[in-house]
């Protein structure tokens, strides 16, 4: 990964990682690391690795006085680390491409959301275990905020290494209107948080995502750190930004894709591909949908559905599509329906109306509940006209699968 320097917002150099996919980038990004950090935190590595496999590239820098970057940390505040993002964002642009994905991690996350925008590029914004509000950063020194007032600045310890804060920072962070940023934002949001995370509560992920507009999603870390120490952890919030980031920045004016993408998919195929974040997580790509599958812990990452759950998400989709379908055409005042679906082996002795009587069978148990002033004899319709959706005709038919292996 070749190793760059840019000028950052106090004219100082920041060092900086560029992490390539192979072949031509379809798209550029940009990680903003947690406050103190550096870019070569487990997450900011392992998300970086992650999204090249995608096609992403993506830089990762050192805020100024941070990690191999020159300045004086004790200089920079919440704007400059804005500033800083800024400047990365011009490198790429001018030497490479806009970025169209912003990636930020703790306090990176508040200023990507505060840095998008400045930049027209950015059609994507992820944040890991943000605050709602920069200000909550204080609280890993709230015993020296009085002598940081009162003399100006003050020597503190923050993850074993002494750094100096001065009251200028304070009052920078005090002047941030985050909430409002994200009212405007207008880039499509995913917030990534633990809801056990004790250093920025997950009470943040919830302010965050209120505030902002659709398109936005949530995803819990469940059981992680705020650091994202554990490496499973690390690897699972990867390959969900990958996942979903692909939507959003990939078809992108500028990203020029290297190989066949899902819009040159036949209508009706899926591409399922193997992904860097675990033995079993694949990313599907049905159209312009993108979506994780594995399998669940302790054998995979759990990072999406397993396999039966997708086969029997097709067949409750499909009985509810068809049901309503059928209810419009014949006026049946049908106002809902949910399909619970469950998969299991059965013996085949248990079946009594199975063809076969030998050995074990898969067996599907479907429970519709239906919505809406319906009669018995209207209810004994739907019921019947859901054997025969589409996806439950051919799970209940001979179905050939023909297997080849792409030159």
């Amino acid at each position: 990964m070749p190793r760059v320097e840019f000028l950052g917002s106090t004219d100082s150099l920041l060092a900086a990682r560029l992490e390539l996919p192979d072949g031509d980038p379809r798209a550029y990004a940009v990680f903003a690391h947690c406050f103190t950090c550096s870019k070569d935190s487990r997450a900011a590595s392992r998300i970086a690795r992650a999204l090249t496999e995608s096609g992403i590239a993506v830089l990762r820098f050192d805020f100024t006085g941070l990690g191999e970057s020159d300045g004086d940390f004790s200089n920079t505040d919440f704007s400059s680390n804005i500033d800083d993002l800024v400047a990365a964002a011009a490198y790429l642009e001018a030497e490479h491409r806009a970025p169209s994905l912003l990636i930020g991690h703790s306090l990176g996350g508040a200023a990507v959301i505060a840095a998008a925008g400045a930049l027209s590029s950015v059609r994507a914004v992820a944040t890991i275990g943000a605050p709602s509000d920069p200000a909550h950063v204080t609280g890993l020194f709230a015993d020296s905020i009085d002598a940081i007032v009162t003399t100006g600045a003050a020597r503190v310890e923050l993850a074993g290494r002494p750094f100096t804060i001065r009251r200028s920072l304070l009052d920078d962070l005090a002047e941030q209107p985050q909430l409002e940023r994200l009212d405007r934002l207008d880039r499509a949001l995913l917030v990534l948080h633990s809801p056990v995370d004790d250093t920025v509560g997950i009470d943040n992920a919830r302010q965050i995502f209120e505030a902002a507009r659709h398109p936005k999603s949530f995803v819990a870390l469940d059981g992680a750190d705020h650091l994202l120490t554990r490496g499973p952890d690390a690897t699972f919030a990867a390959g969900i930004i990958a996942a979903w980031a692909s939507r959003y920045v990939l078809d992108a004016p500028n990203a020029t894709p290297q190989q066949p993408h899902a819009h040159d998919l036949l209508r009706g195929s899926v591409r399922v591909s193997s992904t860097p974040t675990g033995p079993f997580t694949h990313a599907v790509e049905a159209g312009v949908h993108r979506l994780l599958a594995d399998e669940p812990l302790p054998i995979g990452n759990d990072a999406g559905p397993s396999p039966y759950d997708y086969v029997l998400a097709g067949l409750g989709a499909c009985t509810s599509m068809t049901m309503r379908m059928y209810a419009d055409r014949k006026g049946i005042p049908l106002d809902g329906v949910s399909v619970t679906l469950r998969h299991e082996r059965i013996h085949a002795d248990d079946c009594e109306t199975c063809e076969t009587q030998v050995g074990l069978l898969d067996h599907i148990v479907r429970e519709i509940t239906l919505v809406g002033d319906l009669t018995l004899d209207q209810r004994e319709a739907l019921r019947m006209i859901a054997d025969k959706c589409p996806v439950h005709r051919t799970l209940t038919s001979a179905v050939h699968v023909t297997t080849m292996i792409a030159s």
